[in-house]
């Protein structure tokens, strides 16, 4: 029926232009051709060329899509310079930081630092000692000096029952400690509880295992243990108390380490 009518019929085969409608049969002139369109849903907005569009008489905006912001990594703890703070894996979870007085002395400080949410939450700082002469970045057997470096803290063990740690523990008589120190201190009970720095050994042993991957004459057997009130021969030693706490603390799940040095090397 409407093929028999000319006016019709000719509507009817009007061709369709660049994605217009007929003149008089579509939206207003001031719309957006479909190519405009496209463009502002893959995101190229042109303001000038798309302005608002009108819907049953509300207007209808645009807008390009958000990017999530990629999450910041938080600042390292307070002392550790860029060159350092380089070293410790990004997985970590747990930072003992221990920092010597200077190059040449026995005396530290430790502090645990946990990651959180919004940055490295401190702990308490706990007074510790250090090697007799100091700290040395090419460590060597007998030269009574502590490692600079960051090294994974993997295992533990001691004279006394594990006191509550989810490190490997490992208790045996062979933590026993006699004589005396380089001040005259007793030595006895200095290795009731230790952890093993993974500095020249094998992870997940003992800290009694006698592996030296680097060589005997790069030395071994450093440990965090219990302070007996004066200079180590490499190890960094705490109280007794502050020990177990860290021993509770450090959770092989969030890959602790300890970084250590004299104050001048942590801050490169």
């Amino acid at each position: 029926m409407d093929a028999e009518n000319p006016a019709v019929a000719a509507s009817a085969v009007t061709p369709q232009v660049s994605g217009r409608s007929p003149p008089g049969t579509g939206p207003p002139h001031d719309a957006p051709d479909v190519v405009t369109i496209v463009r502002a849903v893959a995101g190229h907005w042109d303001p000038d060329a798309f302005p608002s569009v009108s819907a049953g008489g509300r207007p209808m905006t645009m807008r390009t899509p958000r990017r999530t912001p990629r999450p910041v990594a938080p600042a390292p703890p307070p002392g550790l310079g860029p060159r350092t703070w380089a070293e410790v894996p990004r997985r970590s979870g747990q930072v003992l930081v221990v920092t010597g007085r200077d190059r040449n002395a026995a005396v530290s400080t430790a502090v645990l630092y946990e990651r959180t949410g919004t940055g490295w939450r401190a702990g308490a700082s706990r007074p510790a000692h250090n090697a007799l002469n100091g700290w040395t970045d090419h460590h060597r057997e007998g030269d009574l000096r502590s490692p600079t470096g960051v090294y994974t803290l993997t295992d533990a063990g001691g004279r006394l029952p594990d006191p509550g740690t989810r490190l490997p523990y490992d208790r045996s008589a062979g933590f026993t400690a006699g004589g005396t120190g380089f001040e005259g201190e007793p030595l006895s009970g200095s290795f009731d509880y230790v952890i093993a720095i993974d500095y020249n050994r094998r992870p997940g042993t003992s800290p009694l295992d006698r592996a030296r991957p680097l060589g005997p004459d790069r030395g071994g057997g450093i440990w965090l243990h219990i302070d007996h009130g004066g200079p180590t021969r490499g190890c960094v030693s705490l109280g007794k108390g502050p020990m177990k706490e860290l021993l509770r603390a450090l959770d092989p799940a969030r890959e602790p380490v300890v970084v250590m040095g004299d104050a001048a090397w942590l801050e490169r």
